[in-house]
């Protein structure tokens, strides 16, 4: 597929330079720091050195008293509490660090997750029901209830309080519960507002933590957790989010919870240095697998056990519900991809695709990968309790919330941000729904959006990549939303004669760059998925390349490597 090179606008010269001799840094290095905002040395520093100390403090956040003052009552008059999530990553590990913390102070605590199928997302009938059969009169919810108004008020009618812990974006009506946590909301004044689910229970508990003299190294101890919501949901790794996710990293090469450990043993990724993709690619996934494939609660009672040998068995398990998983998206993908080729004439803005026969739990996952090929608004729908349900996937810089809710008249419900979220509506309303949609994308998709594009932060020779560059350049990590690996493009390289084709069917590329300025000096290179190009960049024939630099750890050696994002031929 063809991509968009686009090239972002050097920062002011003037901060650029004064950035380059304060920190003794490149003018690329300097210059990417001003492209983020980062524009004077105490800015660098708290950048490269982010400090637990820099945390907000939790009381600036909306009904944040009334949440600690309703949960100390609930302790003190020896009420049972209840720990609700959802089903997902985000909401798994959100109930583990809440029900883990809170159980070294309190015994009188449980915890639910709702049933992916009989209950779908968010907060059910059946688990206040069921809080309101084994006598809990305060649920804690952790990444969802933000739209349950009418839920929250059922709860009511059964003496069940709530407190939220949400970030999602509110409704016009907020629940009617004993607190609403959610810097999203129109009258929070909390300075960062891109939480994860997670981190908002965090920030709970770091409220009840400082209400109640309690060490907060104490709750440190679960960053590893937080560090897994923020990178798994997706959420920008700026502010707050990056200092989570820098503590929580350490926390799991270093000493990571039982479960988490397990986890990573199964994933082969442990004894490593360890980046926000293997949270993405390896760890993610097997948590999320639980619920797509069975229950969420597996997920939670792994995320908290201590005990080692229990954590492997509720892990293997785990990691067999994520190998079905993937076979069963694999085939998915595959009917879908042939249903949207052949309607590809009359929705050529958005993908909607409903067969009642797909499996619920990996509908997201599909929307995903269709993306990679069709790159349009994508839509995924099955049938469950008699309604079509499903997930949506954006492409970059496309509201997909705000588009859904155009269409809203033709729901039941949705909820979600900009580019994921989750719906379900009547069946007989789908055709309508598919066709109310492609007309509310069409009118507000811009071309460039319909194009995969490549944010390319400056140009690179190989000549300026050196150990003290690269050096720095780590420093700029965790990676992810809001703060993503520098893109850099070089022009005129060429392979030393030794590339080759690797990998199933020749799929992707290994490489050994030279460059028309420094002909003597070639870097290795990855390329994945670009195998076609083969010929194009044999011989002697130069081509212009977007790339990344990493490392490649490889029997025990590591080593600088180009990970090749896209390349341009001149054929």
């Amino acid at each position: 597929m063809k991509k968009y090179w686009k090239i972002k606008e050097s920062g002011q010269r003037p901060q650029v330079e004064k950035l380059m001799y304060e920190l003794n840094i490149s003018r690329v290095l300097a210059n990417i720091l001003v492209q983020r905002d980062i524009t004077t040395f105490e800015q660098a520093k708290d950048f490269f050195r982010p400090e637990l100390s820099f945390l907000h403090d939790p009381f600036l956040m909306k009904d944040m008293n009334a949440a600690i003052e309703r949960l100390e009552a609930a302790m003190k008059n020896g009420e049972n509490i209840l720990i609700y999530g959802d089903y997902d990553v985000d909401g798994t590990t959100s109930v583990a660090l809440t029900y883990s913390f809170l159980k070294k102070f309190y015994e009188k605590i449980d915890y639910y997750i709702p049933d992916r199928y009989s209950e779908g997302y968010g907060i059910s009938t059946l688990g206040i029901d069921y809080a309101a059969k084994h006598n809990f009169s305060l649920i804690i919810a952790l990444d969802c209830g933000i739209k349950a108004v009418e839920r929250i008020a059922y709860a009511q009618q059964k003496n069940i309080d709530f407190i939220i812990c949400d970030h999602h974006t509110p409704g016009k009506k907020l629940p009617d519960a004993v607190a609403v946590l959610d810097s999203k909301r129109e009258d929070c004044e909390y300075p960062y507002k891109e939480l994860s689910g997670c981190g908002v229970g965090f920030k709970l508990l770091q409220a009840y933590a400082l209400k109640n003299n309690i060490p907060i190294e104490e709750l440190y101890e679960y960053l590893d957790l937080v560090a897994v919501s923020i990178a798994s949901d997706i959420v920008p790794i700026t502010g707050e989010n990056r200092i989570f996710t820098y503590y929580g990293l350490k926390k799991l090469e270093d000493n990571p919870s039982t479960g988490l450990k397990s986890i990573m043993c199964v994933a082969g990724i442990e004894d490593k240095p360890l980046t926000v993709e293997d949270i993405v690619f390896r760890i993610g996934p097997r948590i999320n697998a639980a619920g797509r494939m069975d229950s969420g609660k597996q997920a939670v009672d792994l995320l908290i056990s201590g005990n080692p040998e229990e954590a492997i068995v509720l892990c293997e398990k785990i990691n067999t519900h994520n190998q079905t998983r993937r076979n069963i998206d694999k085939n998915i993908t595959e009917e879908a991809t042939r249903e949207i080729e052949k309607f590809s004439k009359k929705y050529k803005y958005s993908s909607v695709l409903f067969n009642p026969e797909w499996h619920k739990g990996v509908v997201g996952i599909v929307a995903s990968r269709l993306i990679e090929t069709f790159y349009r608004p994508t839509i995924i729908l099955t049938e469950s309790n008699g309604f079509a349900t499903g997930s949506a996937r954006s492409v970059d810089g496309f509201d997909l919330y705000e588009a859904i809710n155009k269409c809203s008249d033709l729901l039941e419900s949705f909820g979600g941000h900009m580019y994921a979220a989750g719906l379900t509506l009547k069946k007989e309303n789908v055709q309508k729904f598919r066709d109310r949609f492609e007309e509310v994308v069409s009118e507000s998709i811009t071309p460039e959006q319909l194009v995969p594009q490549i944010n390319i932060d400056a140009e690179l020779n190989f000549s300026e990549i050196t150990p003290k560059f690269y050096r720095i350049l780590k420093q700029f990590e965790p990676f992810g939303p809001g703060n993503m690996n520098p893109v850099f493009f070089a022009e005129n390289v060429s392979d030393n004669g030794s590339g080759r084709k690797v990998g199933a069917g020749g799929a992707h590329l290994k490489l050994n760059l030279i460059q028309e300025e420094n002909p003597f000096d070639d870097i290795p290179a990855i390329a994945f998925n670009q195998g076609p190009l083969f010929d194009k960049i044999s011989g002697e024939n130069t081509f212009d390349i977007a790339y990344t630099v990493t490392e490649n750890h490889f029997r025990g050696v590591t080593n600088l490597q180009l990970n090749i994002k896209d390349i341009k031929t001149g054929q």
